[in-house]
């Protein structure tokens, strides 16, 4: 009686697969479900700090096409107040990451720093100013802008550092399909001014600020 046996795989073999099963893995997390950003500025300070690591939930709004932002199942919508990561409109191949603040439809006014939407005066606790001057509409839109309308398909985003964000009120609208996702979590902070190698830049990781929830 002859009994037929598969030919074993070779060790490398057995290594090269589970090697690509977990790249492929990777690519599809990192594509439709979760992605992990660094802060490299201070435009959302005291929220987000320069040296935080946070994750983004790719998958809140629905599920796009990698690269081209086509959306294949939509969720829901970018809403008031969510932290969002976005393609830059005026550079893509760069992101941001920026406050909504106005969502199609909604008419947007800021007048001597004081944020309006729909004509209501907004009082949002994570806006932070550094400085009492105001600048006149004239020298530019910080502090004085609009009113403008948020067109379908947009949303109007503003960094939380209001006195020192380059957002919407500089260079107008995102493109929902260019938002990339939700920050939720963040997952490592330490302060990026400490050397690499150093002692110091070791002692400045911010633990109580590791596993907090970005809102």
């Amino acid at each position: 009686m002859l009994s037929s046996q598969k030919p074993q795989k070779s060790v490398v073999r057995e290594y090269v697969e589970a090697i690509l099963i977990a790249i492929i893995l990777a690519l599809f997390i990192r594509s439709f479900i979760v992605q992990a950003f660094k802060i490299p500025s201070g435009s959302m300070l005291p929220t987000l700090q320069i040296g935080d690591h946070l994750l983004v939930n790719k998958f809140i709004y629905g599920v796009k096409i990698p690269m081209t932002g086509t959306m294949l199942v939509p969720w829901k919508s970018p809403e008031h107040d969510d932290i969002v990561v976005f393609r830059f409109p005026k550079d893509r191949s760069i992101d941001y990451i920026k406050r909504v603040v106005g969502v199609a439809g909604d008419t947007v006014e800021v007048k001597s720093k004081q944020l309006f939407i729909n004509g209501a005066p907004i009082t949002n606790p994570h806006a932070h100013y550094t400085e009492n001057s105001i600048m006149k509409a004239s020298a530019g839109p910080r502090d004085n802008m609009g009113p403008v309308k948020v067109p379908e398909g947009t949303i109007f985003v503003m960094g939380d550092n209001r006195d020192n964000s380059y957002d919407s009120r500089f260079w107008g609208f995102v493109p929902v399909k260019d938002v990339l996702g939700k920050a939720f979590i963040l997952y490592w902070s330490w302060d990026l001014n400490e050397p690499l190698m150093s002692i110091d830049r070791f002692t400045s990781i911010r633990w109580g600020r590791i596993g907090d929830i970005v809102y």
